[in-house]
C-alpha cells in the first residue's frame, strides 16, 4: 500500500488538475451527506414534537423542540445551495478536463456527482 499511495501522491503532484477534481469531489460528497443529516434530523425533531404533545409535554419544552426543529429546517436550504455550486463546480471541471477521463480521481468525481444528484433541487417542471 506504500507504493500505491507513493505513486498516487507523485500523480497528483504532476498534475494540479487531479488535486483540485479530488478536492471539489470531498466537498460535494460532504455537502450530500450533510443535507440528508439535515433532513434525517428535522423528520427526526417533528416526530419528537408530535409524540410530546401526544403526551402533553409543558408547553415550554414543546417550544423549545419546535425552535430546534427550525434551526434543522433553515440549515438544509443553506446546505442544499452550498452543494449546488459545488455540484456545478465539479461537473463544469470534469467536462473540461476530458483527458484525465481515465484517471481513478476523474471516475470517482462522476461517482459522486451521479450519488449527489437525488439532493440537488427539483427543476420547477417535474
Amino acid at each position: 500500500t506504500v507504493n500505491i499511495s507513493f505513486v498516487k501522491l507523485i500523480n497528483l503532484m504532476a498534475d494540479p488538475r487531479l488535486k483540485t477534481i479530488k478536492i471539489k469531489t470531498g466537498v460535494v460528497k460532504r455537502l450530500a451527506k450533510e443535507k440528508v443529516v439535515y433532513e434525517k434530523e428535522a423528520e427526526t425533531q417533528q416526530q419528537r414534537i408530535e409524540k410530546y404533545k401526544k403526551e402533553g409535554k409543558d408547553e415550554y419544552d414543546v417550544r423549545k423542540q419546535e425552535e430546534v426543529l427550525q434551526e434543522s429546517l433553515m440549515m438544509v436550504p443553506d446546505c442544499q445551495r452550498r452543494l449546488v455550486k459545488a455540484y456545478d463546480e465539479l461537473k463544469q471541471i470534469l467536462d473540461t478536463e476530458l483527458d484525465l477521463k481515465e484517471k481513478d480521481e476523474f471516475k470517482d468525481a462522476q461517482k459522486i456527482l451521479e450519488d449527489a444528484k437525488p439532493q440537488l433541487p427539483k427543476p420547477d417542471n417535474e
